[in-house]
């Protein structure tokens, strides 16, 4: 089967499309023909050497597909059927992949639909949850128009919190259909947030990583009421939580999200598609940043 691999590090040019053996799923597992697979920012600090060391090292964490092999023990899905879910081998860029955690692809979803969702919906989910995030509650969210600040922002919805979410003005009519009263991000952003919420707000999730979180924590009262996805380095400087899936992976979301899709009260955009043979331009795509949803590969014509 056709994989995407890296031998080196280095830039998109170092991924190639190479033919591997195909993987066999283990106890509680089941294998799928990927018909698409998320593109994440991951992805490039992966191929970059910022996060394994080992080489070679195969992509993807995200996939959906038709299940044509099963693990042992698996019993609550049959061959034939569609589901998406999350690759702990980190390989699900490929025509097979081992999925580890799966769920049915909501009706109203293609492929490409559906595999945009797992890592978004896992890390907003597991990052609401570490905030405690519930009815009542006021969540300003630091970069709400990229895919995981979407699923945070309707996820908090959903859970009943007053969401506010920076974006750039252009962004602004899209942050409001998802429920979110959007302010601009850049300097002044915390008398913005307070011309809003003049007693600030409950907890923040900064997504974007963009130096903001001194502001972040004046607007929430603490740092512990702020949590950070994407600044390492300034989440131990101001002792703020980095969220991780280290600490335990909130992957029950991929099972409930099925039912908000359903419900119209969950969406998240495909931004594009690319051939699983255009890999590097994908990347290219998602380094250069300004994406409104997800980066999306597709496998046999599946766009």
């Amino acid at each position: 089967m056709k994989a995407v691999r890296f031998s080196r590090f280095g830039g998109p040019e170092v991924l190639e499309v190479v033919d591997v053996p195909a993987p066999h799923p283990g106890p509680g597992q089941v294998r799928i023909a990927v018909r698409a697979a998320g593109v994440n920012p991951s992805d490039w600090k992966k191929r970059a050497g910022l996060m394994d060391e080992g080489l070679p090292q195969f992509m993807g964490y995200e996939a959906a597909g038709v299940v044509d092999e099963l693990g042992e023990g698996v019993t609550d899905v049959a061959l034939g059927e569609r589901v998406f879910g999350f690759s702990v081998e980190g390989a699900a860029q490929a025509e097979l992949a081992v999925l580890s955690h799966y769920a049915p692809i909501p009706p109203s979803l293609d492929f490409a639909g559906a595999a945009a969702l797992p890592a978004a919906v896992e890390t907003a989910t597991r990052a609401l949850d570490q905030l405690g995030v519930g009815r009542g509650g006021t969540l300003l969210v630091n970069g709400a128009s990229g895919s995981v600040g979407a699923a945070a922002v309707q996820l908090a919805v959903v859970r009943g919190a007053r969401v506010i979410g920076t974006a750039s003005p252009a962004n602004h009519a899209y942050l409001r259909s998802l429920g979110a009263e959007p302010v601009a991000y850049g300097d002044g952003l915390a008398d913005r947030v307070r011309a809003l919420a003049f007693d600030g707000v409950d907890v923040a999730l900064d997504v974007a990583g963009s130096g903001v979180l001194p502001e972040l924590i004046e607007l929430a009262g603490a740092p512990e009421h702020v949590v950070t996805i994407a600044d390492f380095a300034g989440a131990r400087t101001h002792g703020v939580r980095f969220s991780s899936g280290d600490g335990g992976r909130a992957v029950h979301a991929i099972a409930e999200v099925g039912e908000l899709v359903e419900s119209g009260r969950f969406s998240l955009p495909v931004a594009r598609t690319f051939p699983l043979t255009e890999v590097a331009a994908a990347h290219r795509a998602g380094e250069e940043g300004h994406v409104r949803g997800k980066l999306v590969l597709v496998v046999d014509g599946s766009r």
